[in-house]
């Protein structure tokens, strides 16, 4: 099926919103909504209607329709199963189905949609998956929260070692015989708020600079000295922050690339370009996602593939493209709407529907998508066979093999990571490649630099007590590529007005962004 649109209306045809799944222009798609009340007949209940062009399949939701616009060629019977899942997201997030409710959480529901449908084909999610991709944990956010409690922890830590000292030197003044020389306490009967509470002092949290104001019976307004000290300020130049991450990774964890700056809000560190890059440069990114059953079976197996064009100087604007694709898998390839898409149909070359414009200048720009979804188990690139098995002792023999099955790509940085049970020390007997095992993590972790045709397998052998065969899975894969599994290759790039060839740069990487053996 192809999958145009997915709205929720009312039954008198208004849209609360709408989500757009193929390349369609506004105006068209506001024409096929608003047409949809109008070829609804009163009194005869469908689950669909058609028109010359497409056809629309829905819901009723109490007062409201759950209402999917598709392609005349489109499989009713699947239409109908994706417009059930549709319609049992709603009550996900939806207390009552009311149009005040839905807009509240449109959102949410625009995140769900996205899961269900992928450039108008459906996904080979459920209820539960679509719910957990959403509601997805952030590492990130983990460690912004972590480093968040640290740092108000340090400041109510700080603001009380400095209202100690500042009690210590009251009773040192007043030992002394010294009145009102110090600015940070006022006259009788406690501290004054001139430095605790002063508007010069800024804490990460209102309540936490409440709790730690000192109480007192007695206020004398004075006038601030010329060298009064300073108010103090928390988390100076980011130590706090750095001595954090800095311990997570003393501890073994891996802190990601994103920066938390003390202020609190976090920075993405982008990926860097390489140093000998021409003025055209294009980028081939592939991310890949992979779920492999232990016994056999491919669950998931994901490609998303990413082009960008990055061009630093003005004469080399008017370019094109040229694309090799030795693909036969049929890789779903998409075009960015300013690209010509005849052009690439015809001669696999990228460039813009206005030959007279510009490609932008000293920015990455997005000039081509692709994605790729298979259940086939040929189409995974890295075969995993683990096969733990009991000993008899109460422990178990694991013996593991890995074989490159795409053998036109070379795979570096190569990771296999083991879960063990806690306490479990195990015994290697033989291993291709090194292995390291974490006792902290509870983890074997089995690594090769590289995988290519000419070292495409490899085995390792260990023995493990007090476990049982379940105890080693999920196993997680980690590799990079400077191949692409679309087969995608950047031949040529030429210039626009006389088809000049023009010196370019280029990269290529594909790595595992979740590949497991579950």
């Amino acid at each position: 099926m192809v999958l145009i649109a997915a709205a929720v209306c009312t039954k008198a045809g208004k849209v609360i919103f709408s989500r757009q799944f193929v390349e369609m222009t506004k105006a068209r798609i506001e024409g096929l909504l608003s047409a949809f009340p109008k070829l609804m007949s009163s009194g005869k209940q469908h689950t669909f209607v058609e028109t010359e062009s497409v056809r629309y399949v829905y819901q009723p939701l109490d007062r409201l329709y759950m209402l999917l616009i598709t392609t005349k060629a489109s499989n009713i019977l699947e239409d109908l199963e994706t417009l059930r899942l549709f319609s049992r997201v709603i009550p996900e997030y939806c207390h009552s189905m009311d149009e005040a409710e839905i807009l509240d959480n449109a959102f949410n529901l625009i995140f769900a949609f996205d899961e269900i449908v992928a450039l108008g084909y459906r996904e080979s999610v459920n209820l539960a998956q679509i719910r957990t991709f959403v509601e997805m944990d952030s590492h990130e956010e983990k460690v912004y929260q972590a480093v968040r409690q640290t740092q108000e922890r340090e400041a109510k830590n700080k603001m009380r070692e400095k209202a100690k000292e500042l009690h210590r030197q009251k009773i040192e003044n007043a030992k002394r015989g010294i009145k009102g020389s110090n600015s940070s306490y006022g006259g009788s009967g406690g501290f004054g708020v001139t430095m605790l509470a002063g508007s010069n002092f800024k804490s990460g949290s209102e309540s936490m600079r409440e709790s730690t104001e000192v109480p007192r019976s007695s206020y004398t307004p004075i006038s601030k000295p010329s060298n009064a000290p300073k108010a103090m300020k928390l988390t100076s130049k980011g130590r706090d922050v750095d001595s954090f991450v800095e311990s997570l990774k003393s501890e073994g964890e891996t802190v990601g690339a994103d920066v938390v700056k003390p202020t609190g809000t976090t920075q993405k560190i982008t990926t860097a370009h390489p140093d000998n890059i021409d003025p055209i440069h294009l980028r081939l990114e592939e991310r890949m996602v992979v779920e492999v059953g232990r016994d056999g079976g491919v669950r998931n197996l994901e490609v998303h593939g990413f082009a960008t064009l990055r061009i630093s100087d003005d004469k080399f604007g008017r370019i094109r493209v040229c694309l090799e694709n030795k693909d036969q898998r049929g890789i779903q390839l998409q075009t960015h709407p300013n690209v010509d898409k005849e052009l690439f149909k015809l001669k696999s070359q990228i460039g813009l529907k206005n030959p007279a414009k510009p490609f932008p200048m000293h920015t990455d720009v997005g000039v081509l998508k692709w994605r790729f979804h298979s259940t086939d188990e040929s189409s995974v690139p890295l075969s995993i066979n683990c096969w733990p098995s009991e000993n008899g002792q109460g422990g178990c023999d694991v013996n593991i093999e890995y074989e490159l099955e795409h053998t036109h790509l070379e795979l570096n940085e190569v990771c296999i990571t083991i879960p063990l049970p806690m306490g479990c020390n195990p015994v290697v007997a033989e291993c291709d490649g090194e292995y390291n095992y974490d006792s902290r993590k509870n983890v074997i972790t089995w690594s090769m630099p590289i995988l290519d045709s000419s070292n495409k397998s490899g085995s390792m052998e260990f023995a493990a007590p007090n476990c049982n065969p379940d105890d080693f899975f999920p196993l997680q894969v980690n590799f990079v590529s400077k191949q692409s599994y679309a087969h995608l290759k950047i031949t040529e790039v030429m210039q626009v007005d006389d088809d000049v060839p023009a010196k370019y740069s280029s990269e290529t990487v594909l790595f595992a962004e979740k590949y497991e053996i579950v």
